[in-house]
């Protein structure tokens, strides 16, 4: 393991424990030429690496680029052994630090029994399908109030693809499937 100073061991230790292998932000009172030389030396090394900060993340930025972008620092492989820490390890620990921080994912909206929104979708599941005349006759709906169900409350809500094709001798008939 090589020698490392106080303030690199800091550094990188921090950035070992974050779930984005971060470097930043840097130690208090580490700054202008001190930093900049400590780092210098960290990227020289191979033990830090610049990469573009994701500003949408909100991640810090150690340096502007000048055409509206800026760098972050990361830990690289070689500093996470200069530290005495295996990259699996790390890498790992991040996985699950970043699958526990994510919600779950949110189950799909069902349908109550017994309602007319459930009614026109046992309809439409039938292998006939139903007619626009159809659906507007079990559901006492306007026309445009039907298809705005197949629409919205389908579709873009329940995510059910309802298809319609032109039949001879009904017209065109809607069907889930």
């Amino acid at each position: 393991m090589p020698k490392l100073t106080d303030t690199q061991t800091i550094i990188l230790s921090a950035a070992a424990q974050r779930a984005d292998n971060l470097a930043m932000p840097l130690p208090k009172g580490l700054h202008g030429a001190a930093a900049n030389k400590v780092i210098t030396m960290m990227i020289g090394r191979g033990w830090l690496e610049e990469v573009d900060a994701d500003l949408r993340k909100g991640e810090p930025l150690w340096r502007e680029t000048g055409d509206g972008h800026g760098t972050t620092l990361v830990i690289t492989d070689a500093g996470l052994l200069a530290i005495g820490v295996e990259p699996v390890v790390v890498k790992t620990m991040a996985a699950i630090r970043t699958h526990a921080a994510q919600p779950p994912a949110p189950k799909p909206p069902t349908p109550r029994a017994g309602t007319k929104q459930a009614m026109l979708i046992e309809m439409l599941q039938r292998p006939e399908g139903a007619t626009m005349e159809e659906i507007v006759a079990a559901t006492g709906w306007q026309a445009h109030t039907a298809r705005g169900a197949i629409s919205g409350a389908l579709g873009k809500k329940l995510r059910l693809i309802v298809t319609s094709a032109k039949e001879e001798g009904r017209g065109r008939v809607y069907r889930i499937g």
